[in-house]
């Protein structure tokens, strides 16, 4: 572990956990705004599969951020799935689907922070929480 990480004060764990929490939120605001505009299929060039992913993060985020706000280590170790999972099916989705480039996909770029973020804080954060 990172001899910093070591240590920090418990609120730097809680001010890292209340980030992640409040970002996880933004994620299922988008995810339950792309189901009520278009469905659990919102995105045509998708296969079936990868749609009801990014559908099921609307609970899933939620579920996360709620987990972390009462300060449980399993909202940061669904976090840590949460986010590299869906990275993953973003990274395939713009690679393998659109042909994209990560210079011109902010929001991957953003994706891809947040999940280095908290795979990266997740062990010190994890340390300061209740089992």
């Amino acid at each position: 572990m990172i001899g910093w990480m070591r240590h920090a004060p418990r609120w730097v764990a809680v001010s890292v956990s209340g980030i992640a929490a409040v970002l996880l939120l933004v994620g299922a605001v988008s995810h339950i705004i792309d189901i009520l505009t278009h469905g659990l299929h919102p995105y045509a060039w998708a296969p079936g599969w990868l749609n009801l992913y990014w559908s099921s993060l609307a609970l899933l985020d939620v579920l996360a951020a709620v987990l972390l706000i009462r300060g449980e280590r399993r909202g940061v170790d669904l976090a840590c799935v949460i986010t590299t999972t869906d990275t993953a099916a973003n990274w395939y989705a713009v690679y393998g689907f659109q042909h994209g480039d990560f210079a011109a996909r902010p929001g991957l770029q953003r994706l891809t922070f947040f999940a280095t973020l908290v795979l990266v804080t997740a062990p010190f954060i994890r340390r300061h929480l209740a089992q």
